[in-house]
């Protein structure tokens, strides 16, 4: 599946390479900040029809489906077409495109592509994780050792008080903080050591489906804030990294 899945992901990231005029294509979808563009859509209507021929007997759950399929029983691909959105409208180079495929409601593949840097990860469950075929992994570092990023999405503005409370805490203990404005980059960021610990208190399954096989198999940890397995089929928080630094900001 490694070669399919990233020649079709490739040719996805070269839509977004070639797109022009995006700002002329925007709009905004339940509120205000919650951007869309057309090439969203095409390229989540690219990856449906190719993927859905690897696996034409499973689901599709898509971020930008007007109807979301929810059945996760048997095989489902959860994609998120362009991760970052406003980063594209605003010709950032900071996006990206995540593919995660179950089985049973459990992550057996995950793939995420950033044509900007032409970074394809990869994760198959039990078999590790790779960034352009070579192996990655997460760092040991404890909290206090920790460059961390965070998500505040601008469309749960209920969240945004804690999650700045949460981030004052950790530039308070650990070394410094980063925000990309893409959720997929910032865990495959994590997941190869760059970053040590992500979090965010509210994300779609295709935000951290595919990142949350890529982490686990880098040798990670991933839960939600509770410490609960992640969720598929609704949102959920989220926070990945180092297993120290996690267990420790678990702990606040």
């Amino acid at each position: 599946m490694y070669n399919k899945i990233k020649s079709i992901m490739y040719e996805a990231g070269q839509i977004m390479l070639s797109a022009k005029d995006i700002s002329n294509t925007v709009s905004e979808k339940d509120g205000a900040a919650n951007l869309v563009t057309k090439y969203d859509i095409k390229v989540q209507k690219f990856l449906q029809e190719k993927l859905l021929t690897l696996c034409p007997n499973a689901h599709f759950m898509g971020e930008e489906d007007t109807k979301k399929e929810t059945i996760l029983n048997g095989r489902t691909f959860i994609v998120d077409p362009i991760d970052g959105t406003a980063n594209f409208v605003r010709h950032m180079d900071a996006s990206a495109i995540s593919v995660a495929l179950l089985q049973d409601n459990e992550v057996i593949i995950g793939a995420t592509y950033n044509p900007y840097r032409d970074q394809f990860f990869y994760a198959e469950k039990g078999k590790g994780s790779t960034c352009n075929q070579k192996p990655i992994h997460v760092s040991c570092a404890s909290l206090s050792e920790s460059i961390v990023s965070f998500g505040t999405s601008p469309y749960y503005k209920e969240l945004h008080a804690k999650t700045f409370e949460l981030g004052y805490k950790l530039i308070s203990t650990g070394l410094d903080v980063r925000r990309s404005g893409s959720a997929v980059i910032d865990f495959c960021e994590t997941a190869q050591g760059h970053l040590d610990l992500f979090f965010e208190l509210k994300l779609s399954p295709w935000d951290y489906a595919a990142s949350s096989l890529i982490i686990t198999e880098a040798g990670g940890f991933i839960s939600q804030m509770d410490g609960s397995a992640l969720v598929f089929d609704r949102p959920c928080s989220v926070v990945a990294g180092s297993k120290k630094a996690c267990k420790e900001f678990l702990c606040l």
